[in-house]
């Protein structure tokens, strides 16, 4: 993993760990334990699908670069695909409060999502690489 991208990975999951924490204390006091318990389990799953994503994401841009843009559209759309369906699975669960585990899934997935669009506009990436062999006239 390149520095830049190690960098990104990085911008993006401490903001979202932080707004876990912050759900994870919000909940705890509206709810209690399962509350602080299922905000908690939310975080990790949204961190999880969106650290795994990006990396493969990145993965793809440097080995299959034509497809990437297919990738991003292909990945974020089956990330939403499995978190909706595990907010289907986990609605009627005992285990731990769903409405603390929806709601801070969805403010991790759009902290995360804020995150790497500021990642990516502050990312000083070069888009044509400069020519090096060619001499100015």
């Amino acid at each position: 993993m390149q520095s830049n991208d190690a960098r990104t990975l990085l911008h993006c999951a401490l903001p979202t760990a932080a707004a876990g924490v912050v759900g994870v204390v919000v909940s705890a006091a509206v709810a209690g334990g399962k509350g602080a318990l299922g905000a908690g389990f939310g975080t990790v799953l949204v961190l999880l699908f969106m650290c795994s994503g990006l990396v493969v994401l990145l993965r793809t841009a440097r080995s299959l670069p034509h497809l990437f843009q297919m990738m991003g559209l292909l990945l974020y759309t089956t990330q939403i695909l499995l978190l909706m369906i595990l907010l289907t699975i986990f609605r009627g669960t005992s285990v731990f409060n769903p409405k603390c585990f929806a709601l801070t899934l969805l403010a991790a997935t759009l902290v995360w999502i804020a995150a790497q669009v500021r990642s990516h506009m502050k990312a000083k990436v070069l888009y044509v690489e400069p020519d090096s062999a060619r001499t100015p006239s």
